[in-house]
């Protein structure tokens, strides 16, 4: 009998080699945190994770030219690996850690495109440990992948999460989608604070990150709804008004990545990755960020 791999729904990993690929993923991580050297992150690192990492790399090797060798090493301990089956390429699985920097708990995707390929981390979440979702489990134990909106009965598209999210940050809307909180209803009160000052007026511009570089992917959630793990990009231009200019740039990070002179303009772009709770219909309510991670990956002047 022939078994064939795009059809066949098998489970992505062995809780083994998950185990594995958590150990080389830290391994990894340490060893481009001491050489602060953005090249050794893709080694295990892709996506969302990776152009977060590479950007904060290039930052602080500014300030550190010769790397950090007493960097204190990353510790993930207490792994819980759930696992879906899948059919066809790229698969993911995730990993629930502890972890020695914090109390929280570490969520980590990790992804791969072929059986050839290394398992990479795509996705960070930082969660404590009352905000990580029950995940829905079948008989066996493995996880369940949404693999499509149709039939998924959530209270939206979770593939378009992204677009969502974006569409909202431009133009508060749809308004009852999201919850109130720190990377909804308080981004876009910043906006309206910055959107035009005596000093200076800013533009905001965002859009969802799209595949192949950033793939959302979800795991059904015991209650019905589902976790959902996505990427946006986010611009902000602050041009200055009439008979200001920039004199000083008070973030180092945005210093160490600048290019150009910011004497009229400063343009900068952030890149997020957020872990969110889809709730089913039938339970209804509001899309909840369980967490998002923003990072500044350029900085442009003119």
């Amino acid at each position: 009998m022939t078994v064939h791999g795009e059809r066949a729904v098998v489970p992505a990993v062995t809780k083994a080699e998950a185990a594995k690929a958590l150990a080389r993923f830290t391994d990894g991580y340490n060893e481009a945190n001491r050489e602060l050297d953005p090249a050794l992150t893709t080694r295990v690192e892709t996506g969302a994770l990776l152009t977060m990492a590479q950007a904060d790399l290039k930052a602080r090797r500014v300030k550190n030219p010769d790397g950090l060798p007493d960097y204190p090493p990353l510790e993930l301990t207490d792994a819980r690996f759930s696992v879906p089956r899948q059919a066809g390429w790229p698969k993911f699985f995730l990993a629930d850690t502890e972890s020695n920097r914090d109390d929280n708990r570490w969520l980590l995707i990790f992804t791969r495109n072929r059986a050839a390929d290394p398992w990479k981390a795509a996705y960070l979440s930082i969660l404590s440990r009352d905000e990580v979702p029950e995940l829905a489990l079948d008989e066996e134990g493995y996880a369940d992948p949404l693999t499509g909106p149709n039939g998924a009965g959530l209270v939206t598209d979770w593939p378009e999460i992204g677009r969502s999210y974006t569409d909202y940050l431009q133009k508060g809307e749809p308004a009852d989608l999201f919850g109130k909180g720190y990377a909804t209803t308080t981004q876009r009160e910043f906006r309206e604070r910055e959107a035009r000052t005596p000093r200076y007026w800013t533009q905001f511009a965002d859009q969802p990150a799209e595949p192949p570089q950033y793939r959302t992917v979800a795991l059904r959630t015991a209650d019905g709804g589902a976790l959902v793990f996505f990427a946006a990009h986010h611009t902000q231009k602050q041009t200055m008004a009439e008979g200001f200019t920039i004199n000083k740039i008070n973030d180092a990070k945005a210093n160490a990545l600048l290019t150009g002179k910011p004497e009229k303009h400063l343009t900068l772009v952030r890149l997020t990755q957020s872990a969110v709770k889809i709730p089913s219909k039938e339970e209804g309510g509001t899309v909840v960020f369980l967490n998002r991670l923003e990072g500044l990956t350029a900085a442009r002047g003119s």
